[in-house]
């Protein structure tokens, strides 16, 4: 058995890296080869070309981007017809994915396309739920509240849950964090996450730059952390050391120590606002698109939050600043507001743990069920 795996950016490599491991563990004569980064290299599977350059997001990001985009599609259908997979496994990065499902199936219709991770139906365009289920033969679901929208369109789909709710931070010591950094520990410390995209952090450095600046001005004593995210650590470490103010530079290494020890955080959306609630800290979100791509995209945003906790919820347990909000005044009193109040954290610390209960927080591995599904869905079609 042979299958291809392709991830297109960090948080799709981490994915890949989990799913290669459990595959090898339950299938060990399997072949795996594949389209990733270090983390599923780190697994044997070697990619063709680098895919930090397609990390973008966003319309306008997207249109610049087309002509190199396109092109590593190519580069991956190519690389498919070359290994000739029973499988391939797309995983996340719907723009990227999508279109390598379709070129797949074009000339290897044969092949078995397995998605992983689908497109966040629920909170903007529902209609790729019907393109997706036209596209591959089964889905890996991340959520419960993910599958009703796939298979009321035919999709096969198999709910495997979230890694990011399996995060092990065990060994996350932020009594160790504070003290090697000389961060005393009765210190408010306010734990920036800028993002792991050369666009979030382009688009995000500054504005946060800017509302820590006005947070520290009454808090002379209140600590900071910024987290340097593997694919643009050299970005963010330039950005910071330029910062007025004294800020600990944070590695993918530290990172659940930091979340550990942060008292507050100021994160942009993404995977790590379930890891913070993880970890126990209150936190703002926010975000921000090229003003371009935000006025097309706009209209398609059909969700009511942007952040999987709250949209588990049903509520806004986490506060969201989504472009026009997001600025440094509106960031600065949602961060004063926090750090000001022990009981505020903490009924939004118990609010987004019991969210993620509601997410499947005690669930099995969810790399040990895609390996199932997956091997199971191969199962299934030489049955057929």
């Amino acid at each position: 058995m042979k299958i291809l795996l392709v991830a297109a950016e960090a948080s799709g490599d981490a994915l890949g890296a989990g799913l290669a491991k459990a595959l090898k563990g339950q299938q060990p004569d399997i072949a795996l080869v594949g389209i990733g980064g270090p983390k599923m290299a780190a697994e044997g599977i070697v990619s063709p070309f680098d895919i930090a350059e397609l990390s973008v997001l966003g319309w306008i990001e997207g249109l610049r981007a087309y002509g190199r985009v396109k092109a590593r599609v190519a580069d991956t259908v190519a690389f498919a017809v070359r290994e000739r997979p029973d499988a391939v496994v797309l995983i996340d990065s719907w723009g990227f994915t999508i279109r390598v499902a379709k070129a797949i199936r074009a000339v290897l219709p044969d092949i078995t396309l397995i998605k992983y991770v689908g497109p966040q139906v629920w909170a903007s365009r529902p209609g790729r739920a019907k393109t997706l289920a036209g596209s591959v033969d089964h889905l890996l679901a991340l959520y419960a509240f993910d599958a009703p929208w796939f298979e009321k369109e035919g999709l096969p789909t198999t709910v495997v849950g979230s890694q990011a709710l399996h995060v092990d931070m065990s060994g996350a010591d932020p009594a160790a964090f504070r003290r090697t950094r000389g961060i005393a520990a009765d210190a408010p410390l306010l734990l920036v996450l800028p993002g792991s995209r050369p666009s979030e952090i382009r688009l995000m450095t500054p504005v946060y730059e800017a509302a820590v600046a006005q947070a520290k001005a009454g808090r002379p004593g209140l600590e900071v952390a910024v987290v340097a995210a593997g694919t643009v650590a050299e970005d963010v470490a330039a950005r910071v050391a330029a910062w007025p103010f004294r800020a600990h530079l944070v590695s993918e290494a530290d990172k659940y120590a930091a979340m550990k020890a942060a008292t507050v955080a100021l994160a942009t959306s993404g995977t790590v606002s379930t890891e913070l609630a993880l970890a126990g800290a209150p936190m703002v979100i926010g975000y921000r698109f090229q003003p371009l791509s935000y006025a097309i995209m706009k209209p398609f945003f059909t969700g009511r939050y942007a952040t999987l906790f709250n949209h588990a919820a049903d509520a806004e347990i986490a506060k969201e600043l989504i472009q026009t909000e997001a600025t440094p005044e509106r960031f600065a009193a949602e961060v004063a507001r926090l750090l000001d109040d022990p009981a505020a954290r903490a009924d939004q610390a118990a609010r987004q743990t019991a969210a993620l209960d509601r997410m499947g927080r005690e669930g099995r591995d969810p790399s040990e069920i895609a390996a199932e599904a997956v091997i199971e869905t191969l199962s299934q079609r030489e049955r057929a």
